[in-house]
């Protein structure tokens, strides 16, 4: 059996994790794997190599994908697609294991929709993906943006200043959520939340009445510009403030404890599973363990923060 795997879409850390269990879980069963540079861009131009233990050694510890990534316009038009399904019929590729977000993962679905046997693989660091609690890169970019938070609150309360501090996250505020909560972030906007000046203003005086001299607010995106949010503060609070937008740091470095052990368990799932002869399927992450899902549900849904969710945890802020 002949099995090929790609990445797509933005690079997310453990992704490489997820390429090395495929590789070697699939090589104990005597399957070939088969790489494809570039994601579906390569897939379309025939860039594929073969995989063995020692193309896989070492690569844990690093951040971004070994197989490279692109977004192919390509791919978005029907021609695209047929190219791909031509080049992997001439491979002899058997199944195609995909590792990406919302989509690359509707690019799986179209393979499936024309016969190719498919297997996706959670990866966006804005968990952001239906059907799975917890995506590959999503702990490792919380790491991040929480690390660079705990620095800039150093610098903060020395000066006494007050900080937009902006994550990425267009439509899914999950980093903002889940980083500006356990790092005591004093405000955190997020997308599925219309923004409220009033409430962020009652809020920062507030604490002006509690002598509290600085202030961490986090903004997903997608909210709006931090430079915008920071000139309402600014207007409205009449309080100097700082922005700083963290932008693709949050994607780098090596993947968490959390990132690599879900992609290892997730790249062995894909394999066994195209093996039993199943396809059409996400390999998830749930209760503290894989599941396959419906690639079709997957596409179908949107993941996002529950807006009574944000409001319980706005509380303790």
């Amino acid at each position: 059996m002949k099995v090929g795997v790609l990445t797509s879409g933005g690079d997310a850390p453990g992704m490489n994790s997820a390429i090395r269990a495929i590789v070697r879980y699939g090589l104990s069963k005597n399957l070939e794997i088969i790489g494809i540079e570039r994601g579906y861009q390569g897939l379309i131009e025939g860039d594929f190599r073969r995989l063995g233990r020692d193309d896989v050694s070492e690569i844990v510890q690093r951040g971004g994908t070994i197989l490279h990534t692109a977004r192919s316009k390509d791919f978005e038009k029907e021609e695209g697609i047929l190219k791909a399904i031509e080049n992997i019929k001439n491979q002899n590729i058997d199944g195609l294991i995909v590792i990406g977000g919302e989509g690359s993962l509707k690019g799986a679905f179209e393979l499936y929709k024309r016969g190719i046997k498919v297997v996706g693989i959670p990866g966006s660091i804005d968990n952001d993906i239906w059907g799975t609690d917890f995506s590959i890169g999503f702990d490792t970019a919380c790491n991040n943006v929480i690390d660079a938070i705990n620095k800039i609150r150093d610098t903060a309360a020395a000066h006494e200043r007050t900080f937009v501090i902006e994550v990425m996250g267009r439509e899914c505020g999950y980093i903002a959520f889940v980083a500006g909560l356990v790092s005591g972030a004093d405000i955190v906007l997020i997308p599925e939340v219309p923004i409220d000046f009033p409430y962020i203003t009652e809020k920062l005086k507030e604490r002006q009445k509690r002598n509290k001299r600085h202030n961490i607010i986090v903004v997903a995106e997608g909210v709006g510009s931090a430079y915008f949010i920071g000139k309402q503060i600014e207007d409205r609070v009449g309080i100097p403030t700082r922005i700083v937008v963290l932008g693709h740091i949050q994607r780098g470095g090596s993947p968490s404890v959390f990132d690599r052990t879900i992609a290892t368990f997730m790249g062995v799932e894909a394999v066994k599973v195209l093996m039993n002869g199943f396809s059409g399927v996400m390999i998830g992450w749930q209760n503290n363990t894989t599941v396959s899902v419906s690639l079709e549900d997957v596409i179908n849904n949107k993941k996002r923060v529950p807006s009574e969710l944000y409001w319980e945890m706005e509380k303790i802020w």
